[in-house]
């Protein structure tokens, strides 16, 4: 893992705003700057993990010469590569999850108790941002109406505009009742993950079970 961030960075009681797209990351670099100006301008301290894959020198080169990285070294942690998601989620200066929707990232955020602001790409993160934003009511969409395939994102150009993420965020990370609200629920759906996989729980019976059946038919 590769980082950018000056020393005596202050992260205050769910203040962070934690920004990873996914392993595929996929999407057009004026679409990335859009995205880090929008966290440029929330004034929030926030983590931001950059897979560009082969566009990486691109989005390195304009955080740089944009002069990006300089105005925000003092609020900003810039990640390259791979980062420790479920650590990150799990402090508690971290206030909001802008997640691409893939299974592994929801359920990460949820178990973490964090609200979720969602940023579908493809495949079935759209529905899983509908289970986060309509069923279980614990996040805020940035406005992606559909998938674009692969390999023709210049054709359609920047999707999420900056009042989009900037709405989003701070619906999820506010300081109004809706905002107070959407993270208590988030909490308390952690509290109920974390429960689930304790011993008793749901998922632990349903694994254990799942366990004993294989053993069955490995015996049989």
């Amino acid at each position: 893992m590769k980082s950018s961030a000056q020393n005596g960075l202050i992260l205050g009681l769910k203040a962070v705003v934690y920004a990873c797209l996914g392993s595929f990351n996929c999407i057009l670099i004026s679409q990335m700057i859009e995205l880090g100006l929008d966290l440029e301008a929330s004034t929030r301290p926030f983590f931001w993990v950059l897979k560009a894959n082969d566009q990486q020198e691109e989005i390195e080169k304009w955080i740089l010469e944009s002069g990006f990285k300089e105005r925000t070294k003092s609020r900003a942690l810039l990640i390259y590569g791979w980062a420790p998601q479920e650590l990150i989620l799990s402090h508690p200066s971290l206030g909001g999850f802008l997640t691409h929707c893939g299974w592994n990232s929801t359920l990460e955020g949820i178990t973490c108790g964090k609200p979720i602001i969602t940023w579908p790409v493809f495949a079935e993160q759209f529905y899983n941002q509908k289970r986060i934003v309509q069923v279980l009511n614990v996040g805020e969409c940035v406005g992606v109406k559909f998938v674009v395939q692969y390999g023709y994102e210049e054709k359609f150009g920047v999707l999420v505009f900056r009042k989009d993420i900037e709405e989003a965020i701070y619906k999820v990370m506010g300081e109004g009742i809706e905002g107070e609200d959407g993270r208590e629920r988030a909490e308390r759906l952690g509290d109920t993950a974390k429960k689930a996989i304790e011993e008793g729980g749901s998922s632990y019976l349903n694994m254990k079970l799942f366990i004993e059946d294989i053993r069955k038919m490995h015996i049989s």
